[in-house]
Parts: C-alpha cells; structure tokens; sequence
C-alpha cells in the first residue's frame, strides 16, 4: 500500500504535467494544429490526478488525523 506522503507527491507531480500539457495544447492551437489527442491525453491525467486525491483522502481518514479546521497544524479555534 502507498503512504501519504508517496501520493501527494505524485499528486504535485501530476499538476505539474497537466500544466505543462495545457500550456501545449494553447500552443499547438496557436499553430492550428488539431488538439483532439492531446485533449485526450489530459482528460486521462485530470481523472488519474482525481484518483490519486480520492486514495489520499480515504488514507487521511483512515489515519484518523484532522481533517478540518486546522491551518498548517496551527490552532484550530
């Protein structure tokens, strides 16, 4: 099983790749070249990134750690 940590950075790791996609997309558009494959390809790594983050939450649940009202471990008033 995957811990919390291995998931969130591959969660980071995925927005970063979906970021750089798009920006390539806008530019083959730009270009007038068809984006139907690409378009794709980041509707594939939208839903993996949608995953990850349902795995994550269920693992933060099952930790049993806050899930609300506190910032960055601070106080929780």
């Amino acid at each position: 099983m995957r811990d919390l940590d291995y998931i969130r950075g591959e969660i980071e790791r995925m927005r970063t790749q979906v970021h750089r996609q798009r920006g390539e997309i806008l530019q083959l558009q730009r270009a007038g070249i068809a984006t139907a494959a690409a378009e794709l390809l980041l509707g594939r790594m939208l839903a993996k990134i949608e995953g990850l983050c349902a795995e994550r939450d269920r693992l933060r649940k099952e930790q049993g750690g806050p899930t609300k009202g506190r910032v960055l471990g601070g106080r929780s008033w």
